[in-house]
């Protein structure tokens, strides 16, 4: 047992060490709007975050799959998206989906950082450095993207709303999933947004909110994707961790200082785990193991040949965005801000547990080797397009089918041949750490965990303009009381530093 005089001079120690490897503190001019965006942009991007009416069939939100109370995410491998009834893991198919969507929803929490210029897990939106189109964004849009959006968040909510999966639904089904089925992104974003106008709370709140629209017929989607990216900056804006106050000065305890030293030191886990955000903002494959029905890439056509079904079950991630060999099964760095709260792991979230995430970067090689498959939510109805002259029908997918269908999950991983492609695109070297120095790396992760963050549903509104169900639903009996954006910023060292509780939305008592 250590005395506490060898401790402090342990921490001590420890603090001096890493003075120079530790980031500076996140500041509001860090984040978009400076950390505070105008209260009625603000208000406006929060009811469109939370309102169904932004999806074709009017039957999902942004906040369905982007849970504040679930660590902005849903807490399952792959979302079941558009066509699906309920929230979080007890979400199921409703009427039938054609498939589950087939990366992890990604936190949101500082999303809103400037340092943010790429979106996605494969980063297929971000700036054009070549100036080859008039917005300056290179995105799967390409020149349907509009001018003047004034960064990559307000951008990326352009696109959810494009993905049939996600929330346009499918073809035939409204007029918004027909012109994503035929690629005219504009014309289902005027669709969008003449939803918007023709609602006058809504039209009511755009005028107030931006200088340019002085009438409804002058609302554009960018003017709704701009609110939302507001709403989402200041919303998950998250640096009140443990950590954070690290950075200011404030000591942790021996085993958290332990796993701090293996982060900035033997782990190496600070090469692409860097700056405050602690994400270096690049692509890097190592080795995850795939599950689900992957991006449709790819040129292996074993599932097609095996299955009947011609559909590519590859995700080769930031390969597909460059063509870049080196790209291939690179994903995004995630930030590990939170990352305690924001399982399942990995872009497909494959791994259930985060220790079993630490411990695959120690052989990243090995771990895909040994990994079984993640149980995903079970998709109780499929359906599938029947094309006739008179339009299209959807139709289950008969027992022998849904068999067939089902490998798409699994068919990736099953593969030796499709295995190996991703071993040896791998280029996360071993380390070798042992049990108790994984442990201390956890410790230190959990200190970044926000404990205002734990549960933020006391932002989903009570009622919505539009007067659809706020998504995800939620017990209103708490949700009277919506903190605004005022108020003054502390550092978490202490407990009674803290803003007092409010209530939650489900009866509970949450830290703002």
């Amino acid at each position: 047992m250590k005395s506490p005089l060898t401790i402090a001079l342990l921490l001590t120690s420890c603090i001096g060490a890493h003075a120079a490897d530790l980031p500076n503190p996140l500041n509001d001019v860090d984040f978009l709007w400076n950390g505070t965006p105008d209260p009625k942009l603000y208000e406006l991007g929060r009811s469109l975050f939370f309102d169904p009416v932004l999806s074709g069939n009017q039957n999902i939100a942004c906040a369905t799959c982007h849970d504040p109370a679930r660590g902005t995410g849903d807490g399952v491998a792959l979302s079941i998206g558009e066509g699906g009834s309920g929230f979080g893991p007890e979400r199921v198919t409703q009427d039938g989906v054609i498939g589950r969507v087939p990366r992890n929803a990604q936190p949101l929490y500082n999303i809103g950082a400037r340092a943010y210029t790429s979106m996605f897990h494969d980063g297929r939106l971000e700036l054009d450095h070549m100036g080859g189109f008039p917005s300056r964004l290179r995105s799967p849009a390409k020149e349907q993207l509009p001018e003047g959006l004034d960064n990559a968040l307000t951008a990326q909510a352009m696109f959810p709303v494009l993905s049939a999966v996600e929330m346009a639904g499918q073809p035939g089904e409204n007029p918004v999933a027909d012109a994503v089925s035929k690629r005219d992104f504009k014309q289902a974003w005027r669709l969008l947004a003449g939803r918007l106008a023709a609602n006058p709370d809504y039209a009511q709140q755009f005028v107030t909110a931006f200088g340019d629209i002085e009438a409804a017929d002058d609302i554009r989607f960018d003017h709704a994707a701009t609110a939302i990216a507001a709403f989402e900056t200041a919303a998950f804006r998250s640096d009140w961790s443990r950590f954070d106050a690290r950075l200011a000065g404030w000591p942790m305890t021996a085993d958290e200082e332990a796993g701090l030293d293996l982060f900035y030191g033997k782990a190496g886990c600070s090469s692409c785990h860097s700056g405050p955000l602690l994400t270096d903002h690049r692509f890097h494959a190592i080795a995850v193991p795939q599950i689900g029905p992957g991006k449709d890439q790819g040129s292996d056509g074993s599932y097609a040949a095996h299955s009947g079904y011609p559909h590519r079950v590859e995700d080769q991630g930031r390969f597909n965005v460059t063509g870049e060999q080196a790209d291939l099964y690179a994903f995004r760095t995630p930030s590990l801000r939170n990352v305690a709260l924001t399982g399942p792991w990995g872009h497909n979230g494959a791994f259930a547990s985060l220790e079993d995430m630490v411990r695959h970067h120690l052989d990243a090689v090995a771990s895909l080797a040994s990994y079984t498959p993640a149980e995903l939510p079970p998709l109780d109805a499929v359906i599938q397009p029947v094309r006739s002259r008179t339009g299209v029908s959807y139709l289950a997918l008969s027992p022998m089918q849904r068999g067939a269908y089902d490998l798409r999950d699994i068919w990736v991983h099953s593969s030796e041949r499709l295995r190996n492609e991703i071993a040896r695109a791998n280029t996360l070297a071993p380390v070798n750490l042992s049990d108790e120095e994984v442990s201390s790396i956890l410790a230190f992760l959990k200190t970044l965990t926000d404990p205002t963050a734990v549960d933020r549903s006391y932002l989903v509104p009570t009622v919505l303009p539009s007067g659809l169900p706020p998504q995800p639903g939620h017990d209103d009996a708490c949700l009277t009381d919506v903190p605004s954006l005022a108020g003054e910023r502390v550092l978490p060292g202490k407990a009674e530093e803290l803003p007092e509780p409010r209530c939650d939305g489900r009866g509970d008592k949450t830290r703002r």
